[in-house]
């Protein structure tokens, strides 16, 4: 059996004067070589590791605290503490500090390492200890002085401290205090508040544990009453005791963990309300009042933890219907309490408190508090709820996973805070934003786990999307039905910001889920409806969510931007902004200037095709005639394949298009119906092969001689356009029937029928449904122009030229809206 009085938590002071906890081992002492002289050692339990090796320098100060702690500094800034689990072992552990030190083990301090004046020392030697005044009223003011003239040096603060422990003069002071309230003596009083307030800043743990005792507290908490900088008392005591009110909502059978509550309640009182906030100069006077408190609460945690009565009778009565709603509202906020009490430990403690929780049924209690009626346990069971999300958010994911399999949706838990959020009832949304930052952190793949046997992410994000998804956009599609939002009202507006916000943050992190789910659902032109609302924070939002999706660059979802005309609300919002210079115009200008430079030639030929005539006027920028200009070039290249196919014959390398690889997952869900052929493979005719030299050089030379015409004219275009602020009468792109049927014959010449990628091939997850078309079998090399190491395949054009054919089938009506 392991000896548990030699079990210690080895801790340092970090910056922050905070305690950190360096792990669990046990101790010994003995003489090391490598130090030459008797030193401390700790091994970790875990793994015989060694986390503490320090020699017991004859000069250092140790400190034994609460009857379990050992304290010393080892250099300067540099605390460390043993915590032992027993009193024996902290005792026999002391006994050979006090030994090396040859100290007597009854005192509490072996001694303190201060630097000391040549007079100090004198003094030193000339007066081994300081002689207080006897504790009468008429010497108050006399003692005030002695302990205000000590605080400053090092020498006289450890002398005032040890005569005060040796006489037991602080009960003597309290004792006049009660003299000083009875005769409303103030200025005694005053001179008492000086004086305790002193006492305070000599950091001695064993003044502590006599001002903090159940007989003195109280008139400690008196003394401090009576500051002198204010006109009337405090009234301190009565609030502790009348107002402030020790509820039991599960009885305490231990009382020494009951008198641990009620000391570490009014010492962080004292801390936090009664001593005047400390300076820069005394505020590391008070670090033993830190470490008091701080031990303190780990003690009422660990000894909570161990009663397993309480936790089970609490979570009993938490989830009992039988339990009245005030009953359970104190048992939620004791709950709520003791989680945040929690805050305070270290890493491995927390870890320890919330498998407890977790262990004692904390998810299914929270999720039955959740589902009822009363908004103040709501609200405390969602802080609950946020600590344990923050501490491990796959345990609440492998519990709602679990759920779902017994429960329907509307009782899932996960379900549940999306109602809230929805239902939120604060103007400002406060509890709505901070149920979404908890949404997001369930729904964040970057802190979902991978093994070899399960993939969270794969399980939980199909599980989201199937149960919890459709709830979470309700609210989305309730207020999208028509041409604009049906309830446009602030509150209305900042729900739905929240609820793009969470769907942006999954466009950019999710991948086959979100896009299945925004082509099957129609979420993207249900999102541009609010592009119409009256705020534009709101059709900010709209715009961004569409910004994210195009950044993507990806063909499924531009074939669906295109098949339901998804520019044309972005259009009309950047119309009704008119010459406004703002954030709308800015963020429209940016998509559109995205598409131009990054040359996404499907978009680029559906928003010249259907909105030049409405967006031709607008030339304080470049970008819709620099987006006209890749057009005309991207046309230029479909009526001359066989050039264009030239200039592929005469790279050295092929790159791909898009450096974002898809996941496999993805790749098998939207490429079921891959053809043989590998993507980027050119089919050329063997008529092509059979070409002599001077037959592939001529076009070349041509082609050449073409390119730098077509150079000039570009820079002759921007010359005028910028002296003019119109383009040239002689590039506008006539959207007549005759121009657009040339187009579609081309297209059909250069099809492949069912390419992986075309719209029209069955099985396609972009494509509503194919149309039968009487295309050629000849596939001609066809490789598109654009930017410097890029390759395009063959089936991209055919994609493009597809959707052009489809579009010509719809009613001229629909594609020239912007032209009148």
């Amino acid at each position: 059996m392991t000896d548990t009085r030699r079990r210690v938590k080895v801790y340092t002071l970090n910056e922050d004067r905070q305690w950190d906890d360096r792990g669990t081992g046990h101790v010994s002492s003995g003489y090391v070589e490598r130090l030459k002289g008797m030193s401390l050692l700790v091994r970790a339990e875990s793994d015989g590791s060694l986390l503490l090796e320090s020699k017991i320098n004859p000069n250092t100060a140790y400190q034994k605290q609460q009857d379990t702690l050992i304290v010393w500094s080892e250099a300067e800034n540099y605390d460390l503490a043993l915590s032992f689990q027993e009193k024996a072992g902290c005792d026999e552990i002391w006994e050979k500090i006090c030994q090396v030190q040859g100290k007597d083990p009854s005192v509490d301090i072996t001694q303190d390492l201060v630097d000391e004046s040549e007079e100090e020392r004198f003094d030193d030697m000339s007066s081994p200890g300081l002689e207080l005044p006897s504790c009468e009223l008429s010497r108050l003011e006399e003692i005030a002085e002695l302990v205000a003239s000590s605080l400053p040096s090092p020498l006289r603060r450890e002398k005032l401290a040890l005569a005060l422990e040796n006489e037991g003069y602080i009960k003597k002071l309290l004792e006049l205090f009660h003299v000083c309230e009875d005769l409303e003596n103030i200025e005694g009083l005053h001179h008492l508040y000086e004086i305790i307030k002193g006492i305070f800043l000599l950091n001695r743990t064993a003044l502590f544990e006599v001002m903090f005792s159940e007989e003195c507290i109280m008139d400690v908490i008196g003394c401090l009453e009576y500051d002198p900088a204010l006109s009337q008392p405090r009234k301190h005591r009565e609030f502790l005791t009348k107002t402030a009110k020790f509820k039991e909502v599960i009885p305490i059978s231990d009382p020494e963990l009951k008198q641990k509550i009620h000391q570490t309640y009014r010492v962080q009182y004292i801390q936090d309300m009664v001593l005047p906030t400390p300076s820069v100069f005394e505020e590391n006077m008070l670090s033993t009042l830190h470490s008091f408190i701080f031990f303190n609460k780990v003690e009422i945690v660990g000894m909570l933890q161990e009663d397993e009565k309480f936790l089970t009778d609490l979570f009993a009565q938490l989830t009992d219907e039988a339990t009245d709603e005030e009953k359970r509202q104190e048992l939620v906020n004791f709950l709520k309490e003791f989680c945040a009490f929690s805050q305070t430990l270290q890493p491995q403690n927390r870890d320890a408190f919330f498998k407890t929780l977790s262990n004692m049924g904390i998810l299914p209690a929270l999720e039955v508090i959740l589902g009822m009626d009363d908004t103040q346990v709501r609200s405390a069971a969602t802080d609950i709820f946020s600590y344990l999300v923050e501490y491990n958010p796959s345990m609440v994911r492998e519990f709602v996973m679990q759920e779902a399999q017994q429960n329907d949706d509307d009782i899932l838990l996960i379900n549940l805070i999306i109602e809230h959020m929805i239902c939120d009832t604060d103007p400002e949304l406060g509890g709505a934003v901070q149920l979404m930052g908890l949404l997001r952190t369930l729904v964040d793949p970057e802190n979902m786990l991978a093994t070899a046997n399960k993939t969270e992410k794969t399980e939980f994000l199909g599980f989201f999307y199937k149960h919890c998804m459709h709830v979470l956009t309700a609210p989305l599609l309730a207020n999208t039905t028509e041409d604009k939002p049906s309830k446009d009202d602030f509150q209305t507006a900042q729900l739905l910001a929240l609820v793009l916000e969470l769907l942006t943050f999954c466009v950019e992190h999710h991948t086959y889920h979100i896009k299945n789910y925004i082509i099957n659902k129609d979420i993207l032109r249900r999102v541009l409806v609010l592009m119409a609302s009256k705020h534009a924070f709101l059709a900010l939002c709209a715009l961004r969510f569409k910004r994210k999706i195009i950044g993507l660059k990806d063909e499924f979802y531009n074939r669906y931007i295109m098949k339901v005309f998804l520019f044309e609300p972005v259009v009309k919002a950047f119309l009704n902004n008119g010459s406004r210079y703002n954030l709308m115009n800015s963020a429209i200008i940016e998509m559109f200037e995205f598409i131009r430079v990054e040359d996404i030639k499907s978009l680029t030929a559906h928003v010249i095709e259907n909105y030049w005539k409405a967006l031709e006027d607008v030339d304080y920028v470049q970008t819709f005639k620099g987006l006209k200009l890749r057009f005309e070039q991207q046309r230029e290249r479909q009526d001359n394949p066989k050039l264009d196919s030239m200039r592929s014959i005469l790279r050295n390398h092929r790159y791909r298009r898009d450096a974002r690889t898809l996941e496999d997952e993805e790749e098998m869900w939207f490429n079921t119906d891959e053809d043989d052929m590998e993507d980027g493979e050119a089919v050329v005719s063997p008529s092509d092969k059979t070409k002599n030299d001077d037959d592939i050089m001529d076009p070349i030379s041509k082609f050449m001689e073409r390119k730098k015409l077509k150079e000039s004219e570009e820079k002759e275009v921007l010359l005028k356009t910028n002296l003019s602020g119109r383009q040239s009468p002689s590039f506008k792109l006539s959207l007549s029937s005759g121009t657009k049927t040339n187009l579609t014959s081309q297209s059909s010449a250069t099809n492949l029928p069912g390419s992986p990628g075309s719209p029209g091939s069955p099985g396609s997850p972009g494509s509503p449904g194919s149309v039968p078309k009487n295309t050629s079998q000849t596939a001609a090399i066809t490789t598109k122009g654009g930017l410097v190491g890029l390759v395009d395949y063959p089936d991209d054009d055919e994609d493009d030229d597809e959707d052009e054919d489809k579009e010509d089938t719809l009613p001229l009506s629909k594609k020239a809206k912007f032209d009148s």
